[in-house]
């Protein structure tokens, strides 16, 4: 018999892959002790031997017939231990079957189904998957996936060259194009290229991209010749491409911003992450920006407004003779609209609310979410600009402008102030900080739109009025063969990315017409990473490490610089962004600050300035780090660039419970022949790290370190480390233990803007009534830390003697720490905190942790934040 073939459950004939028989006896083998790998494909060329033997030369044997076997050779060859382990397996298998189709509501799971967990699968029925007006699923991951890739390939074809003219002066003409949108949903359906449809939702925004283009003089073609030449199959090698972004996502290698899975070929239609909106000192301007925050959030989006520009609390109000409530007041208004309006029907909207530090209301600002309930649905931030930094320095006053008419109302002393956040950060986890002065050092768009001043609600995003995010994320997890660093192909996907995301630009059917507009004038996108963790987990490098920081940076420099270098091969081929000329890049200037700081980067900039010189390039901003809260999980993989939260805790599902543990400790753990779900057990009870576990071996615990294990100086360090090579900013959390002082806090503020971050966020443990992920064990004892020896090193010989004296002993160089009245805030003593209880999630109640600037679910992916 010649064994080519194999059924599937699904009844579906595949090609018979032995290499998965030594695979499953291989795995089988090392989670009881056992590495040969020799024996295991042995093993498998015996038991492809015995189905040889059995089946006659017609007969296709099925799956279940394979594993069979494979059990009655492991017992035949005295491998009881191994046999049982593989039986359980199967057992293991089987019942996760049973709960994604019972999760699908499907008779059988595909192989698509098959490349997602259970985890990432009961994120993708909760909030992506399409459902019917009962609420019924109307598809599995695979027609999520197609019904993306089709949005995505569409401007592509509408850029083929034998209807596309980059040029201009085209003669395909916009005026029919009306008749068709007119009756768009007709024609649902009724297109297609290699075999992929071309529903309603997707031919309205193919016809409305159209007119943009011939409005341009870019179309070669009327619009009814382009739909015959659909019909005459010229578009079929688009398969390929679409074949690309399908494979991207179902690899999980990449995967775009939230909003795109969900609503990309859909009737909302809306494919952006968030958004800022302007508001001026005016009633009717500021009703205007809550009217349209409420149309954002109804498209699924999040948004950042500054509100430093309406006057303070008290002031006059000529029109009115009255006074002024200043911008909390306002904000109070957004916050009660945005807990109203359900976010695309899905949950409640994100805010970002940035005041200057220099606005006389800032200390009411800096303390608004300190009375529980208060701005639920806000992130705040303080807009900090050079000239606090230059009189916190000079230990002189710092005056307190009215925005309205630029009155100094007073002058407070800079040290108390940042002490006054610190103590509120300590005691809430909020206020944040952007460092405006940062965003707008290598700031490129300036000469054409000025600096900006806003940011998204999770802060990776430096926004001017209207412009929104256009996110993705590459899995870095998934770059790793061989526990080596595959460097091909992680440009090939980012490569990929960034083409991805500037078709977004062209597919997002934007909630108002001055956000496209606006977006469109720059067309920034924003390629991230998630999976930065695991990734040096597969590696075996300590997070907290020298190699690891340097790692980092290597990897941020070549995504900006694949991603722009890929941007000017758009700019040939489609033109560059409309506002490209009156940028600083004809000038040959980069917006990343690493391109002037370090001596000896690793990639050729000299030639992708020259290139940008001569080609243009498409996007105005390229690379920005978010939090990736669903999407990771999706994924099957760690946060954003944050260190895993947790090793292993337990869950609840249908059948039980169970201890869900990383991935790839599993996988080291089984191949030092140390796995078993007691040691899982003991580890979540523990609080999900392996400190304290003196059975494993130290290089283990080096490793596999985790948040709270981390010194926060040592989390500044690794934000960074990317920071020097992004183009816009980086969502993450400074974790810091119960037992920091606000001085800590303080100094972290400090070494923050040192070391050229673009912002900060902090996050003590136990700031929060809605407290994080805790287990039995770890609510009642910390673990210890201590900063790296990188970061000791950076303070001894590249830090400047402000930041330097004392930043780990508590003292600060500043005139007076004290508060206005000569004291220093009292911090509330650890005693002081109730038992806390697990936060549970509203949605499904599962256990939430805080990533990323975000509160999120562990289990079903709800968040709080808009791009995750």
């Amino acid at each position: 018999m010649a064994l080519d073939k194999v059924q599937k459950r699904d009844g579906e004939i595949v090609q018979f892959d032995r290499e998965k028989i030594t695979k499953a006896i291989f795995n089988a083998s090392r989670a009881v002790g056992g590495n040969d790998k020799e024996r295991a494909a042995r093993l498998a060329a015996a038991v492809v031997e015995e189905l040889k033997s059995v089946y006659p030369e017609e007969e296709v044997p099925h799956v279940e017939d394979i594993q069979d076997m494979v059990e009655k050779v492991l017992l035949e060859e005295g491998l009881y231990d191994t046999a049982r382990a593989y039986i359980i397996y199967r057992q293991q298998h089987k019942q996760q079957r049973r709960e994604k189709k019972r999760l699908l509501r499907k008779e059988a799971v595909d192989s698509i189904d098959k490349r997602f967990s259970l985890n990432a699968l009961r994120v993708l029925s909760s909030r992506y998957l399409l459902r019917d007006d009962q609420g019924e699923l109307v598809e599995a991951p695979r027609e999520l996936f197609s019904r993306v890739a089709t949005t995505i390939t569409i401007p592509d074809i509408l850029r083929d060259e034998r209807v596309f003219d980059p040029d201009g002066g085209a003669q395909g003409s916009a005026g029919q194009v009306g008749k068709y949108l007119d009756r768009f949903k007709d024609y649902g359906g009724k297109f297609a290229f290699a075999g992929h449809p071309i529903n309603s939702w997707n031919f309205l925004r193919m016809g409305q991209l159209y007119r943009e283009l011939a409005g341009q003089g870019k179309m070669k073609v009327d619009f009814s010749r382009l739909l015959e030449l659909f019909d005459e199959g010229v578009f079929e090698d688009y398969d390929s491409q679409w074949e690309d972004y399908f494979q991207l996502m179902v690899g999980r290698e990449f995967l775009p911003n939230s909003p795109t899975l969900m609503n990309a070929g859909t009737r909302l239609g809306q494919l952006s992450a968030c958004f800022v909106l302007p508001v001026e000192d005016d009633m009717e301007d500021i009703m205007d920006t809550v009217k349209e925050a409420s149309l954002v959030f109804q498209s699924g989006g999040g948004v950042g407004i500054n509100y430093s520009r309406l006057r303070p609390d008290g002031d006059i109000v000529s029109s009115t003779a009255g006074v002024a409530s200043g911008p909390v007041s306002f904000m109070r208004i957004v916050d009660t609209m945005t807990e109203v309006v359900k976010q695309g029907g899905k949950r409640r909207g994100a805010n970002m609310g940035l005041l200057a530090v220099d606005h006389p209301d800032i200390q009411d600002f800096v303390r608004a979410k300190e009375e529980e309930g208060k701005l639920e649905n806000f992130n705040i931030s303080v807009a900090v600009w050079e000239d606090f930094w230059q009189a916190l320095r000079e230990g002189r006053p710092f005056p307190l402008v009215n925005p309205r008419d630029g009155d100094v109302w007073e002058e407070i002393d800079p040290g108390q102030l940042l002490e006054t956040i610190a103590h509120s950060a300590w005691d809430t986890a909020d206020p944040g900080m952007v460092f405006f002065d940062r965003v707008n050092e290598y700031n490129v768009l300036q000469g054409a739109k000025g600096a900006i001043e806003g940011t998204n609600p999770c802060g990776e995003q430096p926004l001017y009025p209207y412009e929104s995010c256009n996110l993705g994320s590459i899995n870095l997890k998934k770059m790793i063969e061989g526990g080596e660093f595959n460097w091909e192909k992680y440009e090939e996907t980012v490569r990929m990315g960034t083409r991805f995301l500037d078709n977004v630009l062209d597919m997002n059917d934007f909630p108002i017409e001055r956000i496209e507009e606006s977006t469109k004038e720059t067309r920034k996108i924003g390629l991230g990473v998630m999976g930065l963790a695991d990734a040096l987990y597969r590696m075996e490098v300590p997070y907290n490490s020298g190699r690891a920081y340097e790692m980092m940076e290597d990897l941020a420099e070549g995504l900006s610089y694949w991603s722009m270098d890929e941007s000017v091969e758009l700019a040939k081929k489609r033109g560059p962004f409309p506002l490209y000329e009156e940028t600083a890049y004809p000038d040959g200037e980069l917006p990343l600050p690493g391109y002037y700081e370090e001596d000896d980067p690793g990639r050729d900039w000299a030639g992708l300035v020259s290139r940008i010189r001569d080609d243009g390039i498409r996007n105005g901003m390229h690379t920005s780090v978010a939090p990736t809260g669903s999407i990771s999980m999706i994924a099957d993989t760690s946060n954003g660039i944050e260190p895993q939260f947790s090793l292993a805790y337990q869950k609840s599902v249908t059948a039980g419970d169970f201890y869900y543990s990383n991935e790839v400790l599993e996988e080291k753990l089984k191949h030092r022949g140390l796995y078993s779900e007691e040691l899982l057990e003991e580890i979540a009870d523990r609080g999900g790290n392996l400190a304290g576990l003196d059975d494993l071996p130290q290089d283990l615990k080096e490793v596999f370190v985790t948040a709270m294990e981390i010194h926060y100086s040592d989390h500044l360090m690794a934000q960074a480390a990317w920071q020097k090579w992004i183009s816009a900013s980086i969502s993450k959390t400074i974790n810091m233990p119960k037992s920091v002082t606000t001085e800590d806090v303080f100094n972290t503020y400090l070494l923050a803007h040192e070391l050229g971050l673009k912002g900060v966020t902090v996050y003590r443990d136990g700031s929060k009534s809605s407290q994080v992920l805790q287990s039995k064990s770890d609510r009642g004892e910390e673990i210890s830390q201590s900063p790296s020896d990188h970061l000791k090193q950076y303070l001894e010989e590249e830090a400047s003697d402000f930041l330097s004296k004392g930043i780990f002993e508590g003292e600060t160089d500043r005139a007076n720490p004290g508060g206005s009245d000569g004291k220093k805030p009292e911090a509330r003593e650890e005693g002081d905190w109730a038992e806390l209880e697990e936060d549970r999630c509203p949605s499904c109640g599962g256990k939430i942790i805080h990533e990323g600037g975000c509160n999120k679910c562990v289990e079903c992916g709800w968040s709080t934040c808009s791009i995750s």
